[in-house]
Protein backbone atom coordinates (compact mmCIF):
# COMPACT_ATOMS: atom_id res chain seq x y z
CA UNK A 1 0.00 0.00 0.00
CA UNK A 2 1.32 3.43 -0.90
CA UNK A 3 1.64 6.06 1.80
CA UNK A 4 -1.17 8.55 1.16
CA UNK A 5 -0.13 11.94 -0.10
CA UNK A 6 -1.97 14.84 1.52
CA UNK A 7 -2.62 18.38 0.34
CA UNK A 8 -3.16 21.41 2.60
CA UNK A 9 -6.93 20.93 2.30
CA UNK A 10 -6.77 17.19 3.05
CA UNK A 11 -9.97 15.97 4.64
CA UNK A 12 -8.19 14.27 7.53
CA UNK A 13 -8.02 17.71 9.12
CA UNK A 14 -11.81 17.60 9.39
CA UNK A 15 -12.74 15.27 12.23
CA UNK A 16 -16.25 14.03 12.89
CA UNK A 17 -16.63 14.49 16.63
CA UNK A 18 -19.12 12.60 18.81
CA UNK A 19 -22.37 14.50 19.25
CA UNK A 20 -24.75 14.55 22.18
CA UNK A 21 -26.46 11.16 22.34
CA UNK A 22 -24.44 9.74 19.40
CA UNK A 23 -24.12 5.97 19.16
CA UNK A 24 -20.44 4.85 19.37
CA UNK A 25 -20.43 3.56 15.79
CA UNK A 26 -18.14 4.45 12.90
CA UNK A 27 -20.13 4.18 9.66
CA UNK A 28 -18.07 3.26 6.59
CA UNK A 29 -19.27 3.57 2.99
CA UNK A 30 -17.60 3.01 -0.37
CA UNK A 31 -18.67 4.95 -3.43
CA UNK A 32 -18.46 5.65 -7.14
CA UNK A 33 -20.73 8.41 -8.42
CA UNK A 34 -23.22 8.35 -5.56
CA UNK A 35 -24.12 12.04 -5.46
CA UNK A 36 -27.80 11.17 -5.96
CA UNK A 37 -27.71 9.32 -2.61
CA UNK A 38 -25.06 11.09 -0.57
CA UNK A 39 -26.96 13.97 1.01
CA UNK A 40 -29.91 11.77 1.95
CA UNK A 41 -27.77 9.07 3.58
CA UNK A 42 -25.73 11.64 5.51
CA UNK A 43 -28.92 13.35 6.71
CA UNK A 44 -30.09 9.93 7.87
CA UNK A 45 -26.90 9.45 9.93
CA UNK A 46 -26.73 12.98 11.34
CA UNK A 47 -26.80 13.03 15.13
CA UNK A 48 -26.62 9.22 15.33
CA UNK A 49 -23.21 7.98 14.16
CA UNK A 50 -20.06 8.99 16.02
CA UNK A 51 -17.95 8.96 12.84
CA UNK A 52 -18.59 8.65 9.11
CA UNK A 53 -15.97 7.52 6.58
CA UNK A 54 -16.08 7.28 2.79
CA UNK A 55 -13.73 5.37 0.48
CA UNK A 56 -14.35 6.83 -2.97
CA UNK A 57 -13.21 5.27 -6.25
CA UNK A 58 -12.71 8.52 -8.19
CA UNK A 59 -16.24 9.78 -8.70
CA UNK A 60 -16.89 12.35 -11.44
CA UNK A 61 -20.06 13.73 -9.84
CA UNK A 62 -20.50 15.67 -6.57
CA UNK A 63 -20.06 12.66 -4.25
CA UNK A 64 -16.86 13.93 -2.62
CA UNK A 65 -18.07 17.55 -2.45
CA UNK A 66 -21.23 16.56 -0.60
CA UNK A 67 -19.33 14.27 1.77
CA UNK A 68 -16.74 16.92 2.63
CA UNK A 69 -19.42 19.57 3.16
CA UNK A 70 -20.97 17.27 5.76
CA UNK A 71 -17.73 16.64 7.67
CA UNK A 72 -17.13 13.10 6.39
CA UNK A 73 -13.60 11.67 6.49
CA UNK A 74 -12.95 10.89 2.79
CA UNK A 75 -10.13 8.96 1.14
CA UNK A 76 -9.79 7.79 -2.45
CA UNK A 77 -8.50 4.48 -3.72
CA UNK A 78 -8.69 2.52 -6.97
CA UNK A 79 -11.44 -0.09 -6.94
CA UNK A 80 -10.14 -3.65 -7.35
CA UNK A 81 -13.14 -5.57 -6.05
CA UNK A 82 -15.70 -5.23 -3.26
CA UNK A 83 -13.98 -7.59 -0.84
CA UNK A 84 -10.63 -5.90 -1.41
CA UNK A 85 -12.07 -2.40 -0.96
CA UNK A 86 -13.87 -3.26 2.27
CA UNK A 87 -10.85 -5.01 3.77
CA UNK A 88 -8.75 -1.95 2.94
CA UNK A 89 -11.28 0.25 4.73
CA UNK A 90 -11.32 -1.90 7.86
CA UNK A 91 -7.54 -2.13 8.02
CA UNK A 92 -6.54 1.45 7.16
CA UNK A 93 -9.16 4.01 8.15
CA UNK A 94 -8.45 5.87 11.43
CA UNK A 95 -11.56 4.61 13.21
CA UNK A 96 -11.89 5.75 16.82
CA UNK A 97 -15.34 4.36 17.65
CA UNK A 98 -15.51 0.93 19.33
CA UNK A 99 -18.09 -0.30 16.81
CA UNK A 100 -18.10 -0.29 12.98
CA UNK A 101 -21.04 -0.34 10.57
CA UNK A 102 -20.96 -1.12 6.85
CA UNK A 103 -23.47 1.00 4.95
CA UNK A 104 -24.21 1.51 1.27
CA UNK A 105 -25.12 5.02 0.08
CA UNK A 106 -28.55 3.81 -1.08
CA UNK A 107 -29.49 2.49 2.39
CA UNK A 108 -31.34 4.27 5.22
CA UNK A 109 -31.73 3.32 8.88
CA UNK A 110 -35.24 3.44 10.31
CA UNK A 111 -35.71 5.06 13.72
CA UNK A 112 -36.42 1.63 15.20
CA UNK A 113 -33.14 0.25 13.86
CA UNK A 114 -31.19 3.22 15.20
CA UNK A 115 -32.65 2.62 18.66
CA UNK A 116 -32.00 -1.13 18.52
CA UNK A 117 -28.38 -0.83 17.40
CA UNK A 118 -27.75 1.83 20.03
CA UNK A 119 -29.19 -0.39 22.76
CA UNK A 120 -27.19 -3.44 21.59
CA UNK A 121 -23.90 -1.54 21.56
CA UNK A 122 -24.64 -0.04 24.98
CA UNK A 123 -25.15 -3.43 26.61
CA UNK A 124 -22.25 -4.98 24.64
CA UNK A 125 -24.63 -7.72 23.58
CA UNK A 126 -22.36 -9.55 21.11
CA UNK A 127 -19.41 -9.15 18.77
CA UNK A 128 -21.64 -8.57 15.75
CA UNK A 129 -25.16 -7.28 15.14
CA UNK A 130 -27.58 -8.42 12.46
CA UNK A 131 -30.92 -7.02 11.35
CA UNK A 132 -33.33 -7.07 8.41
CA UNK A 133 -32.82 -5.13 5.20
CA UNK A 134 -35.99 -4.32 3.27
CA UNK A 135 -35.89 -3.67 -0.46
CA UNK A 136 -37.46 -0.61 -2.04
CA UNK A 137 -38.01 -0.46 -5.81
CA UNK A 138 -39.52 2.34 -7.90
CA UNK A 139 -40.04 4.23 -4.67
CA UNK A 140 -42.17 1.45 -3.16
CA UNK A 141 -41.33 -0.93 -0.27
CA UNK A 142 -41.38 -4.57 -1.31
CA UNK A 143 -42.33 -7.45 1.01
CA UNK A 144 -38.87 -8.93 0.82
CA UNK A 145 -36.38 -8.87 3.68
CA UNK A 146 -32.89 -10.26 4.09
CA UNK A 147 -31.10 -10.79 7.39
CA UNK A 148 -27.65 -9.22 7.19
CA UNK A 149 -24.70 -8.63 9.52
CA UNK A 150 -23.63 -5.00 9.27
CA UNK A 151 -22.31 -3.94 12.69
CA UNK A 152 -19.39 -5.39 14.64
CA UNK A 153 -16.75 -4.49 17.19
CA UNK A 154 -13.81 -2.67 15.64
CA UNK A 155 -11.05 -5.06 14.61
CA UNK A 156 -13.26 -8.16 14.79
CA UNK A 157 -14.33 -8.51 11.16
CA UNK A 158 -12.94 -9.05 7.69
CA UNK A 159 -14.61 -9.60 4.33
CA UNK A 160 -14.48 -12.50 1.92
CA UNK A 161 -11.92 -11.61 -0.73
CA UNK A 162 -14.23 -11.76 -3.75
CA UNK A 163 -14.87 -9.25 -6.53
CA UNK A 164 -18.63 -8.99 -5.94
CA UNK A 165 -21.21 -10.03 -3.31
CA UNK A 166 -18.71 -9.88 -0.45
CA UNK A 167 -19.69 -11.19 3.00
CA UNK A 168 -18.52 -10.07 6.45
CA UNK A 169 -16.80 -12.72 8.58
CA UNK A 170 -17.23 -11.71 12.23
CA UNK A 171 -14.90 -13.19 14.83
CA UNK A 172 -17.44 -13.87 17.58
CA UNK A 173 -21.12 -14.28 18.27
CA UNK A 174 -23.81 -12.28 16.49
CA UNK A 175 -27.11 -11.02 17.94
CA UNK A 176 -30.19 -9.97 15.98
CA UNK A 177 -31.98 -6.67 16.66
CA UNK A 178 -35.31 -5.22 15.55
CA UNK A 179 -35.78 -2.56 12.90
CA UNK A 180 -35.27 -2.37 9.15
CA UNK A 181 -32.46 -1.08 6.99
CA UNK A 182 -34.19 0.33 3.91
CA UNK A 183 -32.46 -0.45 0.63
CA UNK A 184 -33.55 2.16 -1.93
CA UNK A 185 -32.26 0.31 -4.97
CA UNK A 186 -31.51 2.90 -7.70
CA UNK A 187 -33.22 6.25 -8.37
CA UNK A 188 -34.82 5.01 -11.61
CA UNK A 189 -35.06 1.95 -13.83
CA UNK A 190 -32.33 3.11 -16.21
CA UNK A 191 -29.86 3.25 -13.32
CA UNK A 192 -31.02 -0.13 -12.00
CA UNK A 193 -30.60 -1.88 -15.37
CA UNK A 194 -27.17 -0.31 -15.88
CA UNK A 195 -26.03 -1.42 -12.43
CA UNK A 196 -27.29 -4.98 -12.92
CA UNK A 197 -25.48 -5.16 -16.25
CA UNK A 198 -22.18 -4.45 -14.50
CA UNK A 199 -22.92 -6.75 -11.55
CA UNK A 200 -23.91 -9.66 -13.81
CA UNK A 201 -20.64 -9.30 -15.71
CA UNK A 202 -18.70 -9.37 -12.43
CA UNK A 203 -20.61 -12.49 -11.35
CA UNK A 204 -19.83 -14.22 -14.66
CA UNK A 205 -16.13 -13.36 -14.34
CA UNK A 206 -16.08 -14.65 -10.77
CA UNK A 207 -17.64 -17.88 -11.96
CA UNK A 208 -15.01 -18.25 -14.67
CA UNK A 209 -12.39 -17.84 -11.96
CA UNK A 210 -14.19 -20.38 -9.73
CA UNK A 211 -14.42 -17.70 -7.03
CA UNK A 212 -16.92 -18.46 -4.26
CA UNK A 213 -17.30 -16.51 -1.03
CA UNK A 214 -17.33 -19.75 1.01
CA UNK A 215 -17.23 -23.54 0.53
CA UNK A 216 -20.29 -24.88 -1.31
CA UNK A 217 -22.15 -27.14 1.16
CA UNK A 218 -25.83 -28.05 0.93
CA UNK A 219 -26.01 -28.82 4.67
CA UNK A 220 -23.58 -26.15 5.84
CA UNK A 221 -24.17 -22.61 7.06
CA UNK A 222 -26.56 -20.20 5.38
CA UNK A 223 -23.69 -18.74 3.34
CA UNK A 224 -22.39 -22.20 2.39
CA UNK A 225 -25.87 -23.23 1.21
CA UNK A 226 -26.05 -20.10 -0.94
CA UNK A 227 -22.71 -20.99 -2.48
CA UNK A 228 -23.94 -24.55 -3.16
CA UNK A 229 -26.99 -23.21 -4.98
CA UNK A 230 -24.81 -20.80 -6.96
CA UNK A 231 -22.38 -23.57 -7.92
CA UNK A 232 -25.12 -25.99 -9.06
CA UNK A 233 -27.69 -23.49 -10.33
CA UNK A 234 -27.26 -24.43 -14.00
CA UNK A 235 -28.36 -28.01 -13.25
CA UNK A 236 -31.81 -26.95 -12.01
CA UNK A 237 -34.69 -27.48 -14.50
CA UNK A 238 -36.65 -24.34 -15.49
CA UNK A 239 -34.33 -22.41 -13.22
CA UNK A 240 -35.07 -18.88 -14.47
CA UNK A 241 -38.83 -19.36 -14.20
CA UNK A 242 -38.23 -20.88 -10.78
CA UNK A 243 -36.42 -17.70 -9.71
CA UNK A 244 -39.46 -15.66 -10.76
CA UNK A 245 -41.85 -17.97 -8.87
CA UNK A 246 -39.60 -17.94 -5.80
CA UNK A 247 -39.78 -14.18 -5.47
CA UNK A 248 -43.25 -13.48 -6.83
CA UNK A 249 -45.10 -16.32 -5.07
CA UNK A 250 -42.98 -17.68 -2.21
CA UNK A 251 -41.53 -14.32 -1.12
CA UNK A 252 -44.90 -12.67 -1.68
CA UNK A 253 -44.02 -9.92 -4.12
CA UNK A 254 -47.46 -10.37 -5.67
CA UNK A 255 -48.66 -8.25 -2.76
CA UNK A 256 -46.77 -5.29 -4.24
CA UNK A 257 -48.83 -5.36 -7.44
CA UNK A 258 -47.25 -4.41 -10.74
CA UNK A 259 -44.04 -3.17 -9.08
CA UNK A 260 -43.55 -6.52 -7.35
CA UNK A 261 -44.28 -8.43 -10.57
CA UNK A 262 -41.82 -6.28 -12.51
CA UNK A 263 -39.04 -6.69 -9.96
CA UNK A 264 -39.53 -10.48 -9.89
CA UNK A 265 -39.34 -10.69 -13.70
CA UNK A 266 -36.27 -8.46 -13.80
CA UNK A 267 -34.57 -10.48 -11.06
CA UNK A 268 -35.02 -13.68 -13.07
CA UNK A 269 -33.64 -11.84 -16.09
CA UNK A 270 -30.50 -10.89 -14.15
CA UNK A 271 -29.87 -14.58 -13.43
CA UNK A 272 -30.21 -15.24 -17.18
CA UNK A 273 -27.77 -12.42 -17.95
CA UNK A 274 -25.19 -13.96 -15.61
CA UNK A 275 -25.60 -17.31 -17.35
CA UNK A 276 -25.33 -16.11 -20.96
CA UNK A 277 -22.30 -13.93 -20.15
CA UNK A 278 -20.63 -16.95 -18.56
CA UNK A 279 -21.47 -19.06 -21.65
CA UNK A 280 -20.02 -16.35 -23.89
CA UNK A 281 -16.78 -16.49 -21.91
CA UNK A 282 -16.65 -20.26 -22.29
CA UNK A 283 -17.26 -20.03 -26.06
CA UNK A 284 -14.70 -17.29 -26.65
CA UNK A 285 -12.22 -18.67 -24.08
CA UNK A 286 -11.75 -15.28 -22.50
CA UNK A 287 -13.23 -13.32 -19.64
CA UNK A 288 -14.96 -10.02 -20.22
CA UNK A 289 -12.73 -6.96 -20.07
CA UNK A 290 -15.60 -4.96 -18.57
CA UNK A 291 -15.35 -4.06 -14.90
CA UNK A 292 -18.12 -3.75 -12.35
CA UNK A 293 -18.16 -0.03 -13.06
CA UNK A 294 -17.95 1.92 -16.30
CA UNK A 295 -14.35 3.17 -16.67
CA UNK A 296 -15.65 6.32 -18.40
CA UNK A 297 -17.46 7.20 -15.16
CA UNK A 298 -14.21 7.41 -13.16
CA UNK A 299 -12.50 10.72 -12.63
CA UNK A 300 -9.12 11.95 -11.47
CA UNK A 301 -7.84 12.01 -7.88
CA UNK A 302 -9.32 14.77 -5.74
CA UNK A 303 -6.28 16.34 -4.08
CA UNK A 304 -8.32 17.60 -1.13
CA UNK A 305 -8.41 14.05 0.29
CA UNK A 306 -5.77 11.37 1.04
CA UNK A 307 -4.96 9.02 -1.83
CA UNK A 308 -4.11 5.32 -1.46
Amino acid sequence: MKTPFKQPLANDSVKVLPTEGAVPVAVIMISLNEAHNMQAVLDNLKGWAQEVFLVDSYSVDDTVDIALANGVHVVQRKFRGFGDQWNFALENLPVQAPWVMKLDPDERLTDKLKQSVGAATARNAATGISFSRRLWFMGKPLPIRQEIVRVWKAGRCRFTDVSVNEHPLVDGDVCHVEGDLEHHDSPDLHHWVDKQNHYSTAEAVARMNLALAAPAKLFGSHLERRMWIKKHFDKFPMRFFAVFLFYYCYKGLFRAGWVGYTWSKLRAHVYWMRYIKYREMLITSRASTSSTSDPSAKGQPDLRVPQY
